[in-house]
């Protein structure tokens, strides 16, 4: 596939990365020099300096036969244009567009990006998608990460071990044995920073992070397995008042009207805003680090604050001091993308990697096969991805344990006819199942494979 990234930054750099080890043919096209030099002596992709909404540079990078754009610039503008002229000049097949300004994507204006107007295929919104990611990490208290699949039947849980987990040191092949009727698959093991797609001979250890798959009516009893069972959050503290922690707080109170929120914002005019905006939230004015606002917001009977300002620092800071008051649990927004395996170790209990679910939104719209979504994990070394089998596919017509998965690729779950299924040895996936994968990321073209329509199919 030749592919087109538009933006260099943090997201467009990690985007080419994952298309280059997989060997796509990438052009990334960036005004600053600087990032542009970072990109050539990283990876093995072509890079150009300049506008990416010239139509003289997006020809020089090849848009005439490009299979896809993908516009992630700062600038919003500057992403829709490109992708307009890559339309209108050069036919580009697909166009993604990054647009950060909320104004753009109100319901009432949804004609904009229709194929008359200005042709964009996928508008990714990263504050929705930080927005979307903090609340499922509320979804699931005692998880630091969760991601349904399967319409929510099927959900990726991520927990970390402490000395309180009651299986730390056994073996995952006595997990079945201690608990026959626990529908879930341990898919990856995070250890000193390095992922593991486990055996049924890996033991879990304390401190490890760990993914598990599971039926989402046999998530809570896995929680409290590995020890890690919570209190639904009621009281919650949102520290940052912008487009994500008003996104939030708008559909926390929608969701559940029990739910008490109070919103810390420092910008007297954006309090007023939001107090205006969302009147069942309490709205105080005030630096989330002064420990007498936090007292105000009374966070020692909170169950959960959820920082997501624009600084790391005041997120990180304003967490810690709310977890030392009492609150029980921290969730935290973190741009800067080597804060977030430490944040574990300083008592925050889960992070919001911006960049990362960015990455993730956009990836799913490149998988090739019958992928149907996906989520990149562990600091994008790994993917989930909900993919469905057909009939010519390798994985259909045979006991899993003739499969022969290659060491990588990890199957969690199966649904047939609307039931959820644990993979065991003497499991036969069928046509049109719809499967749930957990791969390591050098390992995603070989998943692709195995859901992929060949010629014999037709």
């Amino acid at each position: 596939m030749k592919v087109i990234i538009c933006g260099a930054g943090q997201v467009g750099f990690n985007i080419a990365r994952h298309l280059a080890s997989e060997q796509h043919d990438v052009t990334v096209i960036d005004r600053s020099p600087e990032l542009i030099a970072k990109i050539q002596s990283s990876l093995d992709v072509q890079a150009l300096v300049g506008y990416a909404s010239h139509p003289d540079l997006l020809e020089q990078a090849g848009a005439a036969d490009a299979d896809m754009i993908i516009a992630v610039t700062l600038f919003d503008e500057v992403n829709m244009v490109a992708c307009q002229v890559a339309h209108s000049l050069f036919g580009v097949p697909k166009k993604i567009a990054r647009v950060r300004a909320q104004n753009y994507l109100a319901s009432m204006w949804q004609d904009l990006f229709s194929r008359d107007h200005m042709p964009i295929d996928v508008i990714i919104s990263p504050e929705i998608e930080v927005a979307q990611a903090a609340i499922r990490r509320l979804e699931v208290p005692g998880a630091f990460d969760m991601v349904s699949f399967c319409d929510g039947k099927v959900r990726a849980v991520g927990v970390r071990l402490s000395e309180d987990c009651p299986v730390v040191d056994t073996p995952l092949r006595q997990l079945t044995e201690l608990f026959p009727d626990l529908n879930i698959i341990v898919t990856s093991i995070i250890r000193g920073g390095k992922l593991i797609i486990p055996s049924s001979d890996d033991q879990l250890l304390v401190g490890d992070n760990i993914y598990f798959v599971s039926e989402d009516s046999h998530v809570e009893r896995a929680l409290s397995v590995f020890g890690s069972d919570e209190e639904e959050a009621r009281r919650i503290i949102i520290v940052g008042g912008g487009n994500v922690g008003a996104f939030i707080a708008e559909k926390l109170i929608n969701n559940d009207s029990k739910i008490q929120v109070k919103i810390i914002e420092l910008d007297v005019e954006k309090a007023k805003a939001i107090a205006k905006n969302i009147p069942k939230a309490i709205v105080l004015n005030g630096d989330a680090l002064d420990v007498d606002i936090q007292k105000e917001a009374n966070v020692k009977a909170a169950e959960t604050i959820i920082a997501v300002t624009n600084d790391d620092k005041v997120n990180i800071l304003s967490s810690l001091l709310a977890k030392q008051a009492g609150c029980r649990r921290a969730i935290t927004l973190i741009n800067n993308h080597t804060f977030g395996p430490m944040t574990y170790s300083v008592g925050i209990d889960a992070f919001v990697d911006p960049r990362q679910t960015t990455v993730s939104s956009i990836l799913q719209h490149m998988r090739r096969g019958r992928i149907r979504s996906l989520q990149n994990l562990a600091g994008g070394a790994a993917e989930v991805l909900e993919a469905v089998a057909l009939e010519t596919s390798p994985l259909v017509g045979k006991p899993l344990r003739d499969v022969r998965l290659p060491d990588g690729i990890i199957i969690g779950a199966i649904v047939h006819d609307g039931e959820v299924i644990v993979p065991r040895g003497g499991t036969i996936i069928k046509p049109d199942d719809i499967v749930v994968i957990f791969t390591r990321l050098d390992m995603i073209k070989k998943v692709e494979d195995l859901f992929s329509v060949r010629l014999e199919y037709f």
